[in-house]
């Protein structure tokens, strides 16, 4: 359980968080417990990939994930009822949520799940970390509003960082190049999410959000595990116990709520720069904890792919002061 531990060091020693925290100060918009959030995620779900590369070795992965979100949907549900929390009023929220319960959810985390059978989850943060590009492209084309030219210039070499990531890390094995393409599935599907989430849960309690995401995107995999998985079987060792534990305990209950609450503060290109921390923490712990090979080009081709995100975000931070504007979908009410 070394890994419980070693994530916060390898946070503190990497300086993603600086370069991070200079972007979101930029910004103006930002205050100190929304930063506190922030850096918590950072190192939440920094560790959560190896925690489902360990996992995905005993447990079936549509399983492993559908039991992460059914306990922690539960723990939260207690939680909400105990505290008396607003439940969701009127079918467009109710709606709103399973909608996120299946495409923030149950079909991207089924894919990531699956992939980390046989990607390794440096390479799979490295893989996730396209996502600020996506929602860099997805908000305006959802707003009407153009992207900036240097976010467009930056998509286009970081699609080359990634190109070369399938072709070097994942070319020569057809399961892992399977597994990249299902991550990059993920990528696609939860940026939209993200866009689509931002107005439509203003007036939704984080936690009560939450909760019923989990339990709903839960639903969802273990009808799949039913239907794709019956043939095999978990082996609920220590090792299992203690990654599942962890995904339960802080990767989603503590995760998702500090995250829905910071989505109400924050635009989505800003609080998509999570992933410019998420891949470092993952290849160091990769590295440390569980022997992954981290070749030189690889960090390359990752330091290309991050760099570009960078200038993709302040390109869209810039655009946004200039005009007085937040690239959101904007509420018609």
């Amino acid at each position: 359980m070394l890994w419980l531990f070693g994530f916060g060091r390898c946070a503190r020693q990497t300086r993603g968080l600086h370069t991070i925290h200079w972007f979101m100060v930029s910004a103006g918009t930002v205050s100190r417990p929304q930063l506190l959030g922030y850096v918590a995620l950072c190192c939440i779900w920094g560790s959560t990939w190896l925690a489902i590369r360990v996992a995905v070795q005993y447990i079936p992965p549509l399983e492993a994930a559908a039991v992460r979100f059914l306990a922690a949907g539960l723990l939260l549900l207690g939680m909400a009822a105990a505290q008396r929390r607003r439940w969701p009023h009127g079918q467009q929220q109710w709606n709103t949520l399973v909608v996120l319960s299946l495409t923030f959810l149950a079909i991207p985390y089924g894919l990531v799940f699956w992939a980390e059978q046989y990607v390794s989850s440096g390479m799979t943060a490295v893989l996730f970390s396209a996502f600020p590009l996506v929602v860099a492209l997805l908000t305006p084309l959802m707003t009407g509003k153009k992207v900036p030219r240097q976010a467009v210039f930056a998509m286009l070499v970081a699609c080359g960082g990634l190109a070369y990531l399938f072709y070097d890390g994942l070319g020569n094995d057809r399961k892992a190049l399977l597994g990249g393409i299902a991550v990059v599935a993920a990528v696609l599907i939860s940026s939209w999410s993200l866009v689509y989430a931002k107005d439509r849960l203003q007036h939704v309690d984080a936690v009560v959000s939450s909760t019923f995401q989990l339990l709903f995107g839960s639903v969802a995999l273990l009808w799949a595990t039913w239907a794709l998985e019956s043939h095999k079987h978990a082996v609920w060792n220590q090792s299992a116990v203690l990654a599942v534990a962890f995904l339960v305990l802080f990767g989603s209950c503590a995760a998702f709520v500090i995250y829905y609450w910071l989505l109400k503060h924050m635009q989505p290109y800003q609080l998509s720069t999570l992933n410019l921390v998420f891949p470092i923490i993952a290849v160091i712990e990769g590295a440390v904890l569980q022997h992954e090979h981290v070749g030189v080009l690889m960090v390359i081709a990752m330091t290309l792919v991050l760099g570009a995100v960078f200038v993709a975000l302040r390109a869209q931070a810039v655009e946004t002061r200039n005009d007085g504007r937040v690239l959101v979908v904007e509420e018609n009410r």
